[in-house]
């Protein structure tokens, strides 16, 4: 018994959700998402609730359930309030700014590295040591926020490089902690 998957989602005043066969699409205040559900998953639109049942307690049909419901929780929520994943850059010299729709981010390295923003993302950069990646779209947004990470991931020993604002990097003494 799924209890993700058996939960109905509510649709919000403003939302308008279509499902033509396995074609789901969502349209909101801050923009419109689409997305292809598994064939194998029944979803029913009643009013204002959506509910996602499954055909038989098969093992792939199980795990597909609750992700399922998920998916299409995070388009609802997505298209009504953004998603934003907030970057830390930590270093002496490292630094971000912001120059059209580029993310021009100093890292340490001999040039500065570009990042184009992909098409339903924005960049913020309120301060030169903070990047917020803001999208109607949760996996798109938190890959983005990955894909900078990648540009220089935190080390453990002087704890330089860019890190999520909520991510605690665990730290080692080096050398002399013997």
């Amino acid at each position: 018994m799924s209890r993700i998957g058996n939960k109905p989602i509510t649709v919000p005043a403003g939302v308008e959700v279509k499902l033509d066969g396995t074609h789901l699409t969502v349209k909101g205040p801050k923009g419109t998402l689409e997305r292809d559900i598994n064939s194998n998953m029944t979803v029913s639109i009643d009013g204002e609730t959506i509910t996602v049942k499954r055909p038989n307690d098969e093992p792939a049909n199980r795990s597909i359930h609750g992700l399922t419901r998920t998916l299409i929780s995070n388009m609802i929520e997505g298209v009504v309030n953004e998603y934003q994943k907030e970057l830390q850059i930590v270093g002496v010299g490292y630094r971000a700014q912001k120059q059209g729709n580029k993310l021009v981010m100093n890292l340490g390295y001999s040039h500065p590295v570009e990042m184009v923003e992909p098409e339903g993302i924005k960049f913020d950069v309120p301060n030169a040591n903070t990047i917020i990646v803001k999208g109607i779209d949760k996996e798109v947004v938190g890959q983005t926020a990955a894909v900078i990470r990648t540009k220089r991931p935190p080390e453990v020993y002087h704890g330089k490089g860019i890190k999520y604002a909520d991510e605690h990097i665990r730290r080692k003494e080096g050398k002399t902690g013997k």
